[in-house]
């Protein structure tokens, strides 16, 4: 029963603050005159630069406290992280779409975080990887026995760093090369091969751990 209590109450929580988050979103639309975000966004620094960064790491440090606060072991605790960001994120742009019909469409262009470069990429990217952490964070929380094994971790790290790659690809090469301005840096196409090869990966490797470890040891 707690359990399902625990989930309730996280739900209502990340869902509550999401809204505050669209919102703050919707009045930094409003403040720097953001129709598009590809043609009106402006990345040169300003007074408010710092405190976006603020807000942005704020967000992620609530979220992990969340999940301290709500498990009673280490396994629950990153499951309530997982399950509360992503339900985070998913009513994120839910709330955007009830209060500016934004996005209209899963695959516009968003600016997705700005730690440690600005990352750009679909909407549709960030939903997919969020149904996939509320899904291992149910798992998690739920207390579902599996196996884990070191090549699994590797696959799991190298497609986490690979889709963190294809959100930031133009930014890593603007600061590594040099070739060109990173305020001025604005999205162009998505690397949707190297990203869906990556979260197949995410995905085929946490059912694997789940499942058919859990078959094969029994």
């Amino acid at each position: 029963m707690m359990k399902e209590k625990n989930l309730l109450l996280v739900g209502i929580f990340a869902i509550a603050m999401a809204y505050l988050e669209s919102a703050v979103v919707v009045y930094l639309r409003v403040m720097y005159g953001i129709e598009d975000l590809i043609r009106d966004v402006k990345f040169t620094p300003d007074i408010y630069t710092l405190i976006e960064i603020g807000r942005e790491a704020a967000t992620i440090v609530m979220l992990a406290f969340i999940g301290l606060i709500a498990g009673n072991t280490k396994l629950k605790k990153l499951g309530y992280f997982f399950y509360s960001f992503g339900a985070w994120d998913i009513f994120y742009y839910i709330w955007l779409f009830i209060f500016i019909q934004w996005p209209k469409s899963l695959f516009e262009w968003d600016i997705l975080f700005l730690i440690p470069l600005p990352w750009w990429g679909p909407v549709i990217a960030p939903v997919l990887i969020s149904i996939l952490l509320i899904t291992i964070g149910y798992l998690l929380i739920k207390e579902v026995r599996f196996k884990i094994k070191i090549i699994d971790w590797v696959i799991f790290s190298l497609s986490v760093i690979i889709i963190l790659y294809t959100f930031m690809e133009d930014s890593i090469r603007i600061a590594v090369i040099g070739d060109g301005d990173i305020n001025e840096i604005r999205p162009i196409s998505f690397n949707w091969i190297l990203f869906l090869v990556a979260f197949a990966g995410m995905l085929m490797n946490s059912f694997k751990v789940f499942f058919l470890s859990e078959k094969k040891s029994s």
